[in-house]
């Protein structure tokens, strides 16, 4: 690796780290490696769910409510299109439970990687607009898949480069707003590789750009923890499910991923923050379930 580029690696991460822990407020902490799934993580890795998970309770505040009676710390909404900002805002404030951020929902249909131009701008204007509304619910953050690769007009260098252009567009807004930009490891054919996600935030280069790592999205491809240590603390919320050779996608602790490893390696990035479910959902009783999951793989 050449100095220029390991020496902006080191400038990023050290930034990127500064802006996340300020903009969070967490309180110092001590990080023991745990292997026990007793709850030592409790208070410094905070629970929640999708909102499409929440499938009882009627009205938004209910919903909440719901959340809150089960032991869940905040939620997370989507946008364009989620619950309306007063209503969601009204919630969190009774319940005391906030909504820490929300997911990009068009994303896959109006992506950032699309050989049309049209419909990258209008991908880019709902990013903005996911944006606007995180500050509005009161959240940090946006979940954005950045592309797909789909054959010789969106190759692997077309979801970098394009998505790339457009996402750079949005962060003034972004750092305007105290939002970030958080990209997720999914199965759309890009950075299959840790080392490939970790070059493409740092090709970013911002401090209002980060990770959103699902645990389990990309077991198949290296161990959950591997891709802790090699993305560090470019990672700043979680996403929590599980997936095994056998099983597939499965409930929490049912699956490949080696739960006291994936603690261990988030004590060594001296992870704190959010950790959202995102599993099938359903009624009060399969809520119930989740957190205990939660709970038991993650120490909380």
């Amino acid at each position: 690796m050449n100095q220029s580029l390991l020496a902006r690696r080191r400038f990023v991460q050290s930034t990127f780290a500064t802006t996340v822990l300020g903009t969070l407020a967490i309180p110092k902490m001590t990080f023991a490696a745990d292997t026990s799934g007793n709850g030592t993580n409790r208070g410094k890795v905070l629970k929640s769910v999708k909102w499409g998970m929440v499938g009882t309770g009627g009205t938004v505040l209910e919903k909440f409510k719901v959340q809150k009676s089960l032991g869940y710390d905040g939620i997370e909404l989507t946008s364009p299109g989620g619950p309306k900002i007063n209503d969601a805002v009204a919630a969190s404030k009774e319940t005391g439970m906030p909504v820490h951020g929300v997911v990009d929902s068009v994303h896959w249909r109006k992506r950032l990687s699309s050989p049309d131009e049209a419909t990258r701008n209008a991908g880019r204007e709902a990013l903005a607009t996911a944006i606007k509304d995180a500050h509005a619910y009161g959240g940090s953050s946006v979940l954005l898949v950045p592309g797909r690769v789909g054959g010789k007009d969106e190759t692997h260098d077309h979801v970098w480069e394009r998505s790339i252009a457009e996402i750079r567009k949005v962060l003034p807004l972004a750092s305007r707003l105290g939002v970030h930009v958080l990209i997720e490891n999914v199965w759309n054919g890009f950075c299959e590789q840790p080392e490939q996600l970790r070059d493409y935030i740092d090709a970013i280069n911002s401090p209002w750009v980060g990770v959103y790592f699902d645990i389990g999205n990309h077991q198949k491809f290296a161990p959950s923890e591997k891709w802790v240590q090699v993305l560090g603390r470019r990672i700043v919320k979680l996403d929590v499910k599980d997936w095994g050779k056998k099983a597939g996608f499965c409930k929490l602790g049912d699956g490949d991923v080696n739960w006291p490893a994936v603690r261990r390696a988030l004590a060594e990035i001296r992870f704190t923050g959010w950790c959202t479910a995102e599993v099938r959902g359903g009624d009060r009783e399969r809520l119930a379930e989740i957190a205990g999951r939660m709970d038991k793989c993650l120490s909380l």
